[in-house]
């Protein structure tokens, strides 16, 4: 019910992933009267699509301890329930990230061995893509915490990606081991001790050069680099338009470029890398980003799909103690 577009776009995206996937059950969770009407108008009868009640809705501003503590009968509250109590497999939101983190911690509770939940994404890299972690949950941490982060992410880029030996790297000011404060160098030390493909320190101008397939860091870090990322994008997208508009030979040379120019807009799409894992709960949970529109929820949805295939947290968990014996 929240999102920065509403509920028509999480429906749009409900109608394409039933057409995709025959044997999956869908519940959309907020108020019944308005998901009905957009339901049949946008999916029709369909058995495998079923509505939830909600009386609340969590804003996107709101504090996260704030919904918590009052809206317990929010969309947002009842999805993770219905995941909690074994009516659903995981769980897909486009609200508040602060509310919805604190309430899938709260309620689903954390994996065993794991002390914080992380964000974890995946981004377009030089032959291939690049799964990031932490992209904000915890602004602090250990080098424990970065250790727990190097393991999710390494299952989310086996599971999701297909690597069978993802290879692991930490995010360093330097590639070299005498660089970074004494936290990153603690967990190099306990990745090189691991059972994980851990590869060494990259820097932030290494991101996407195909290095390595997960990049661990700090919340802070992490989404102070994502945000850059985005910004960056947005400038280089700026700059083309403003170049190939600037007369008419460089309007013609766009018609030329066109259809490089598509194909470079197609891969650089991000809507195709949406949805982020809350990787270290007990439990599913999907983060799509506010602002998507029905093709990227529907993304997200096909992330979900894929780590209930792979059974993620039962996976993380076996990975852990592993590493601990």
């Amino acid at each position: 019910m929240s999102g920065d577009l509403g509920p028509e776009v999480v429906v749009r995206a409900a109608a394409a992933t039933l057409r995709k996937y025959r044997n999956l059950d869908l519940i959309l969770v907020g108020d019944q009267t308005e998901l009905e009407v957009l339901a049949g108008r946008l999916v029709g009868d369909d058995p495998r699509l079923r509505i939830v009640h909600a009386s609340e809705v969590v804003g996107m501003s709101e504090p996260p301890a704030e919904s918590l503590r009052k809206k317990k009968d929010s969309s947002m509250r009842v999805a993770i329930n219905q995941l909690k109590d074994g009516h659903a497999d995981a769980c897909v939101s486009a609200g508040n990230t602060g509310a919805l983190m604190a309430t899938a911690k709260f309620v689903l509770k954390m994996l065993p061995g794991i002390d914080r939940p992380a964000i974890i994404a995946e981004l377009p890299a030089i032959g291939g893509s690049l799964h990031m972690l932490d992209l904000g949950a915890n602004t602090q941490g250990t080098a424990e915490h970065l250790f727990q982060y190097a393991v999710m992410g390494s299952l989310v880029a086996r599971d999701v990606a297909r690597i069978d030996q993802p290879r692991v790297a930490l995010l360093n000011i330097g590639a070299e081991d005498t660089k970074g404060h004494g936290m990153v160098k603690e967990a190099a030390a306990m990745l090189h001790d691991s059972t994980l493909n851990y590869v060494g320190f990259v820097e932030g101008n290494d991101l996407f050069s195909g290095k390595a397939d997960v990049v661990v860091t700090d919340g802070f870090t992490g989404n102070v680099a994502l945000k850059t990322m985005e910004g960056t994008v947005g400038l280089c997208a700026h700059y083309l338009k403003r170049g190939f508009t600037r007369n008419w030979r460089a309007k013609l040379q766009a018609l030329l470029a066109r259809p490089v120019l598509k194909r470079l807009a197609t891969e650089m799409d991000s809507r195709n890398y949406n949805g982020a894992t809350l990787v270290g709960l007990n439990g599913i949970v999907i983060k799509s980003h506010g602002g998507a529109d029905a093709y990227a929820f529907q993304h997200a949805i096909d992330t979900a799909v894929v780590e209930v295939r792979n059974q993620l947290p039962q996976q993380i968990g076996l990975l852990l103690e592993k590493e601990a014996v």
